[in-house]
């Protein structure tokens, strides 16, 4: 046999052998991976929501309301869903806003009044009373007319004092903080900061008192003049009759005054 021969016949030989060998020895391929189980959809329910941002005191319109699925598993009582009430969007139109909406969150009728029920006696917390009293439009008396509603305020009266004026023949007045902590429920008309108003000239501010501070601020309307002090974000929320600090500097307060009847004449006199 020739050469040449014996060479092909032994290259193939070995490359048949390297096969076998490969064939033989080398791992199974892995098994493909099996196929992922999709998880079951997830229950919704239409529920009424927002569909902008709306502030307090806002009149709703059908075009501030959508439907928006939402999960059964996150669902509220106080929620209004298509199923249980499907003219919810038209029963809900009309009616105002008690607390603020942000946009996409769900429509509840604890947060709603109708214009009826009287829109001030419903965001007034339980058990206080609102109490109007003049202010200066030009906000003489009012931080510059600054002041808006949610505001904190301090109420100051400025009363004369008749034994002092007599005894110097020159008008003494004095000022008196008769409330703190006092929330502004409204500045005019306006319940409600719009469009970045930060200047608001109204006529009466409205606050939220307690019965016994009511008659408190009444008495002080009719025998001296009022004035409010705004307070800043960080005093707010003090109880009103919270003691005052230890270091705070203290401020003089007038003595009280005496109710002196004379020949049938009532006068308030500060002794």
């Amino acid at each position: 046999m020739k050469p040449a021969r014996l060479a092909v016949l032994g290259i193939a030989l070995a490359a048949g052998s390297g096969a076998a060998f490969l064939m033989s020895g080398g791992d199974p391929p892995a098994p493909p991976p099996p196929p992922k189980a999709e998880a079951p959809p997830v229950p919704m329910t239409d529920v009424l929501v927002a569909a902008t941002d709306m502030p307090m005191g806002q009149v709703l319109r059908a075009a501030d309301l959508r439907w928006q699925p939402w999960p059964d598993g996150a669902l509220s009582p106080g929620y209004m869903s298509r199923k249980l009430n499907p003219k919810a969007l038209d029963e809900t139109a009309g009616a105002a806003v008690r607390s603020g909406f942000l946009a996409g969150e769900p429509i509840r009728a604890q947060k709603l009044v109708r214009p009826e029920s009287g829109f001030m006696a419903a965001i007034l917390p339980a058990g206080m009373r609102a109490v109007a009293i003049i202010t200066d439009s030009r906000g003489t008396n009012s931080a510059g007319g600054f002041i808006l509603p949610n505001d904190r305020v301090d109420v100051i009266r400025i009363v004369r004092d008749e034994a002092r004026s007599r005894a110097s023949n020159t008008e003494v007045q004095l000022s008196q903080t008769i409330l703190t902590d006092i929330r502004v429920l409204a500045i005019g008309q306006l319940i409600q900061e719009k469009n970045g108003t930060n200047v608001v000239t109204g006529e009466t501010a409205t606050l939220a008192v307690t019965p016994a501070q009511a008659e408190t601020l009444a008495l002080a309307n009719k025998v001296g003049a009022l004035s409010l002090a705004l307070r800043s974000l960080s005093d707010a929320g003090q109880s009103p009759d919270a003691p005052p600090q230890a270091d705070a500097p203290q401020a003089q307060m007038p003595d009280p005054a005496l109710t002196v009847v004379r020949f049938g004449v009532v006068r308030q006199q500060t002794p």
